[in-house]
């Protein structure tokens, strides 16, 4: 059976490729053909998708993955933060969660709030802080949308996702509805498992909602006011205003290592600031970041991170894991 493909690596072909002739469940989203995901990428790189299915909401979701046949691969990109698309596009369906319903974002009882999948992290920690609640202000640090920072556990500022998740609802490429407890909480539903920048949820897993908790409350003026040191923060040490995407590789080290190893030190140590190829180049200001000049292709991009991985391999002997994943067929 075909899975949502959630993990790096290309998109195998299937005997039954997609396109614009296949007969697709009905939906209430939309269902576009042959549609253009550049666009919805940070990097703006990227072939098309065969289908690109924008839900109306979980239960559209459902159905149609309960209807559309198992052969077809399905694909999550969420708001393409930190996704290589690769210029040959995504074979099968593309499935991004956009809108107001994936976006919702709404405060529950003492220091929780409910969040759509789709809604952006940055959005979330405001929200929160808009309704006094403290100890989600880390999430304004983080680029993308909640679903993704739940698939790599994303986090920043000495707090992950894992720290603040209650629960979580999704949807499995079946169609089947399933829910999780967050680390450590009660109650009877499956713990999910988290470690640095990983999940052991289920591959083929599509994250619907999550409730958060924050750990205080707390007047929202003085909390929005941290949020807003914190971007500042991050504007001043990231290429934020480039067409870039979340930090390019993990640490080597998870946190509280003794000595802990940063990805940045390993890749300016082997002499890769600035580092071209093609239209992709290493970013000047934080180099674990690579920036679309312009006219960057996927392939410049994927070549120019490899070439990074090389290079610090040689240097150091250190093997660096990409954080950014790359989907999708090669030109």
């Amino acid at each position: 059976m075909a899975t949502a493909r959630l993990t790096d690596g290309q998109v195998p072909a299937t005997p039954s490729a997609v396109n614009s002739t296949v007969s697709l469940p009905p939906v209430r989203g939309k269902l576009i053909a042959q549609a253009n995901l550049a666009p919805y990428t940070w990097f703006r790189v990227g072939g098309p998708a065969d289908w690109l299915f924008l839900p109306a909401d979980a239960d559209d979701l459902a159905d149609f993955l309960t209807q559309l046949d198992p052969a077809i691969p399905v694909t999550v990109l969420g708001v393409g933060s930190n996704v290589i698309v690769r210029d040959g596009g995504i074979e099968g369906v593309v499935v991004r969660l956009m809108g107001k319903v994936w976006g919702k974002v709404e405060a529950e009882d003492g220091i929780s709030l409910s969040a759509g999948a789709g809604a952006l992290d940055l959005s979330v920690a405001k929200a929160a802080a808009e309704n006094g609640i403290k100890g989600l202000e880390f999430l304004s640090g983080i680029p993308g949308s909640l679903g993704g920072a739940t698939r790599t556990n994303a986090g920043c500022y000495g707090k992950e996702l894992r720290d603040v998740l209650v629960s979580l609802h999704g949807v499995r490429r079946d169609g089947s509805r399933v829910a999780y407890r967050g680390p450590a909480r009660p109650g009877t539903r499956p713990e999910a498992h988290f470690s640095y920048r990983h999940t052991d949820l289920p591959d083929d897993l599509i994250v619907t909602r999550l409730l958060l908790e924050g750990n205080d409350t707390g007047a929202p003026a003085d909390i929005l006011a941290d949020i807003e040191a914190l971007q500042k923060r991050r504007a001043e040490t990231q290429p934020i205003r480039e067409k870039t995407s979340g930090s390019t590789f993990a640490n080597p080290d998870p946190p509280g290592t003794p000595n802990q190893r940063s990805a940045w030190k390993l890749i300016d140590a082997a002499g890769c600031r600035g580092l071209r190829v093609g239209g992709a180049q290493v970013s000047e200001l934080h180099c674990n970041f690579l920036i679309n000049t312009g006219e960057a292709t996927a392939a410049d991009l994927e070549t120019l991170g490899e070439t990074v991985r090389a290079r610090v391999m040689d240097h150091s002997g250190v093997q660096l894991r990409w954080e950014v994943r790359r989907i999708g067929r090669p030109a």
